[in-house]
């Protein structure tokens, strides 16, 4: 059991960003633990279809992010976030095509509220995988990926997960600014610079619903690849 509880002044907040996810956005939403978030937060990217609506009926807080891009979302999600929240409180990144377990939330925030860590990545690595539910090409790029940021950083992750807790206080100190395919590296990366207790945490991951914009096109995986490399090297 988290100890929320025992943390009355935390607050716990939840940014998903949302492109073209009416299938799955109302699972992802309703399978959050409501007793321990306060606020959750569906950033409607560009969606063409119901996603917002969805979203809504789910009990969602929805805004709008027209400008396409994962960054681009998860920044204006901190941008909604911003007159709402305390230095203290924790944000709960996770994708919206329920791939991810929103119920392991509490292991993610955990090594936060213990005062263990600042950043917390959920490791599909670690975890237990759904058959097929990474390609081949993702599998690839996050072993890549994690290899250079620890000859590079200094410091270990497995994943490049979009599962994923930070305090709001460390998550303005590392000034995040990546628009599309580079967030996720980006965070970790500077967490890692500013010398932020980062820590992981396996988490299951299934088969997402409907089909990736990254992984299932030829053009998303070398775009999303190329981000990647190119912003570590950018950092060094």
């Amino acid at each position: 059991m988290p100890e929320k509880l025992s943390q009355p002044n935390i607050d716990v907040y939840v940014i998903i960003p949302a492109y073209n996810e009416e299938q799955s956005i109302a699972k992802v939403v309703q399978a959050i633990p409501k007793e321990l978030v306060k606020t959750v937060v569906v950033v409607n990217n560009n969606s063409k279809d119901n996603t917002k609506i969805q979203a809504e009926m789910a009990g969602a807080i929805v805004v709008d992010e027209p400008r396409p891009g994962y960054g681009y979302a998860c920044l204006k999600g901190i941008d909604f976030l911003s007159n709402h929240i305390k230095p203290q409180d924790i944000v709960v990144f996770l994708d919206g095509d329920f791939s991810d377990y929103p119920e392991e939330i509490p292991d993610i925030i955990n090594p936060i509220l213990n005062n263990k860590a600042d950043l917390v990545i959920g490791s599909r690595a670690l975890g237990v995988k759904e058959k097929n539910s990474m390609t081949i090409p993702q599998e690839f790029g996050n072993w890549l990926a994690t290899k250079l940021i620890k000859w590079f950083y200094g410091v270990k992750f497995t994943d490049l997960g979009p599962f994923r807790a930070i305090t709001w206080l460390h998550l303005q100190q590392i000034n995040m600014q990546d628009k599309t395919y580079g967030w996720t590296v980006e965070m970790q990366i500077k967490a890692a610079k500013q010398g932020l207790r980062c820590m992981e945490v396996p988490v299951k991951y299934r088969k997402r619903i409907g089909v990736s914009k990254v992984s299932g096109t030829v053009k998303g995986v070398i775009l999303a690849g190329y981000k990647i490399i190119w912003m570590i090297f950018k950092n060094l």
